[in-house]
């Protein structure tokens, strides 16, 4: 052991102990020049959490213009249940301008089944013409001709004589009854569009005149491959045809309908827009652009503002049947003359039908199964009560842009305050960005997804936290696994609950230092020659009460060296007693190895072998180190390095030649005052040319306050006195007083050692300058 420690020992010594610890600590910083400040900087604000939070908002970025279907969906979910808080109401000072001629379970009953012939319908026409109504829609298709006409009625029906089959078929067909009515109305034919193409269904149906300002808006357009509209005879007498083609979200529930739309190369209207334009006389719409696509639809000047798609958002209104609510009429009233002519005066009527058995049922944001008539019914309410909602061109760069201005105060404030403060800002921002959201809404029939931009708070909120969480247990686990052989179990639990305490990089702290070795060593491992785990058990049991002595008072196991134990305070936890600590720790190291020494010998007398005691040296001293984690890319280890280091390895060696058992440092003696402490000698150890006093640690304050040791402790110092002062009689002299006053502190080596000195400076006396040094010649 005594080589090992040699060793460690000439390494300092060959190092040279200032270059080693720059070097050390320039190693272990990664550099000292401002390349190394920059790296750390990137590396704080780019690394860990933050460079993991980084990652994950820039691909939130990348994929909300993508719109996956989980997006959408939370964002027009978001969007429905602000309409199911707040419906959309008819204004009181509005009368109703939309009604719904309702071809109702009723009107079915006292009519007949569905498709009516349709000089009912042509009646029905004329009967709202007179009435007053603005217009009529028909959300339902004449594909073919009326199988109920005298003439198709004669072709199918056998046993008809001659004369009776010539003049059924020489009366006009229901289909130019109808038509005869249409060409007089202000009617508007329903067409529908198909994204698959249709056999038989090559001819589109007739379009509308349309003018485009801003460029071509057919790029722009749901494109669809087929349609299919009314007979040819229907078609040419109705003043205008419109597209009833509604496409549901992926829920199936109604949101957006176009105002036009593309079916190959041709544009057709919606049936709303249609309606308008006939309510009002005109003969053709202006689509408008702009950079992102349609802007607006033009009907009279009117300027009815869409998607960049053509499409409007639906503003709902909660869905009723009963006749009490004013929009839904009967059809069998209308067609009888029994409905109350001030009901469709003036007013836009659809025709459509509630009856669950024709299918023509959808869901809306605020009602499930609702009339597919009423989505038109409502668009139609919207453009004329200026109740539309919209959908701002650049919202999604202005969500974008909230996004990544939140996401990114989350990434730089989450790892900066900790989870509890960024908790109460997370909720803060989320609330603001739904609060704007429904503020947009509420007054100005604006849709501002807010879900996009408070998701992102709360899955950066919860990364960064899970992140801080996970790094801060690795530290902790970290900080367990380096330090639990090294330093107490509290002290453990005290850097891992406060990692930042612990500085692994490198640092020059004030420390103190323990060299602890057995004496004899040599002669106790010959006992073992035959049993060498024998000689493991004991140094084993040896080390372990030692080591309890050291970590009892927050001291840091350096390592073992064989049989020796290096270790030292201050570090990595703060301890300004650590001087103190370190005495301590030393006196309690004799303290346990007096019952050691007793066990074992009890057990070698029971056993019949022969008994050394275990005895030790101990050296202690003070001053400043470098401490942290040191060793190659490999392997390192947490340890100290200085010259104070070296010291205190030289004393621990002087121990054995001035036969005491603690030999402390003058740095060491200094900080722990109130220790029973005498003075050693004026030594310049090996490797060192300033010379240094040591003392010896004999006691705490209990034997310094004792009289005996005060009496030894006022001889002592007057013999170093007289010795320094070359008074080699008196030196004699006050040796023998002290030899009488030592009372269970025995110095008898050290005093002998003085006595020799004095009689070789009695034959050779020293210089007349000298100073009192002695030159240690032995580690």
């Amino acid at each position: 052991m005594a080589e090992a420690q040699a060793t460690y020992r000439d390494s300092l010594d060959e190092e040279g102990q200032q270059g080693l610890i720059r070097r050390l600590l320039n190693k272990v910083s990664g550099g000292g020049g401002r390349k190394r400040t920059w790296k750390s900087r990137l590396n704080s604000w780019f690394g860990g959490a933050r460079g993991v939070g980084f990652i994950v908002l820039l691909a939130l970025c990348v994929v909300r213009p993508l719109d996956p279907l989980p997006v959408e969906a939370l964002r027009l979910k978001t969007f429905d249940m602000y309409q199911r808080v707040v419906p959309r109401e008819t204004p009181a000072n509005l009368p109703r301008q939309v009604v719904v001629l309702d071809v109702d379970e009723e009107s079915l009953a006292a009519v007949g089944q569905w498709p009516w012939p349709r000089t009912y319908l042509a009646q029905m026409v004329q009967n709202l013409m007179a009435m007053g109504a603005a217009v009529v829609g028909f959300d339902v298709f004449f594909v073919e001709p009326d199988r109920m006409s005298p003439g198709a009625f004669a072709q199918s029906v056998g046993g008809l004589d001659d004369e009776l089959k010539q003049r059924l078929e020489s009366m006009p067909s229901n289909d130019e009854v109808f038509a005869q009515v249409l060409k007089q109305s202000r009617v508007v034919l329903a067409q529908t569009a198909y994204q698959e193409e249709i056999t038989g269904a090559e001819e589109l149906p007739k379009t509308t005149p349309l003018a485009f300002v801003g460029g071509d808006p057919k790029p722009h357009l749901w494109l669809y491959k087929a349609a299919v509209g009314n007979t040819k005879l229907l078609a040419d007498a109705a003043p205008g045809r419109g597209m009833v083609t509604i496409n549901p979200d992926s829920d199936s529930v109604v949101r957006r309908v176009p105002a036009i739309l593309r079916v190959n190369d041709k544009i057709y209207p919606t049936l709303t827009f249609e309606m308008l334009r006939v309510a009002t006389g005109q003969t053709t719409y202006a689509i408008r652009m702009n950079r992102d696509g349609i802007q607006n639809v033009v009907v009279q000047r009117i300027k009815i503002p869409t998607d960049k798609n053509g499409q409007l958002y639906v503003y709902f209104r909660k869905h009723h049947l009963n006749k009490a609510d004013g929009m839904y009429i009967s059809a069998k009233d209308v067609l009888f003359g029994t409905v109350d002519p001030k009901l469709i005066q003036g007013r836009l009527v659809l025709v459509g039908t509630s009856a669950a058995g024709l299918l023509d049922i959808r869901n809306s944001p605020v009602d499930d199964n609702i009339p597919g008539v009423e989505v038109h019914a409502n668009m139609l309410e919207n453009i004329l009560q200026q109740q539309l909602l919209q959908r701002p061109s650049d919202a999604l760069g202005m969500e974008l842009v909230t996004a990544l201005l939140a996401g990114l105060i989350m990434i730089v404030l989450v790892p900066m305050l900790g989870a509890a403060w960024t908790a109460a800002l997370a909720v803060i921002m989320i609330a603001g960005a739904f609060g704007v959201s429904w503020y947009m809404f509420s007054e100005n029939l604006t849709l501002i997804d807010a879900t996009y931009p408070a998701g992102s708070v709360f899955i950066l909120y919860t990364l960064l936290t899970y992140t801080n969480y996970a790094k801060t247990a690795a530290e902790r686990k970290q900080v367990r696994g380096a330090f639990s052989q090294y330093l107490s179990p509290a002290l453990v639990e005290q850097l891992a609950d406060d990692p930042d305490r612990l500085s692994l990089g490198g640092e020059m702290k004030d420390m103190t230092l323990l060299f602890a070795d057995i004496r004899g060593f040599t002669t106790i491992s010959e006992q073992f020659k035959s049993d060498p785990e024998g000689l493991t058990r004991l140094i084993n049991r040896f080390l372990t009460p030692m080591t309890d002595m050291i970590l009892a008072r927050q001291g840091t196991i350096d390592k073992y060296m064989g049989d020796c134990i290096m270790a030292f305070w201050n570090a990595p936890l703060d301890d300004p007693n650590h001087a103190r600590h370190a005495c301590q720790s030393a006196l309690a190291m004799f303290t346990e190895l007096e019952d050691l020494n007793a066990e074992i010998k009890a057990e070698r007398e029971e056993a019949g072998e022969m008994f050394f005691p275990l005895n030790i040296g101990i050296g202690l001293n003070s001053g400043e180190c470098c401490v942290g984690n040191m060793g190659s890319v490999q392997r390192f280890d947490y340890s100290v390095l200085g010259d104070a280091v070296n010291l205190a390895a030289r004393l621990e060696g002087q121990s054995k030649n001035y036969g005491v058992g603690i030999v402390i440092g003058e740095e060491t003696q200094t900080a722990a005052e109130g220790f029973a402490s005498l003075e050693l000698d004026l030594i310049a150890v090996k490797g060192k040319v300033e010379a240094i006093q040591i003392f010896a640690l004999l006691g705490d304050e209990a034997v310094k306050g004792s009289a005996e040791f005060k009496a030894l402790e006022e001889k002592h110092e007057q013999m170093i006195s007289s010795y320094r002062g070359q008074k080699w009689q008196e030196v004699k002299s006050l040796l023998a007083e002290c030899r009488e006053l030592q009372n269970g502190i025995d110095l008898s080596v050290l005093y002998d050692l003085y006595d020799e000195r004095i009689d070789l400076y009695l034959e050779a006396p020293p210089p007349a300058n000298w100073d009192g040094v002695f030159v240690a010649t032995s580690k």
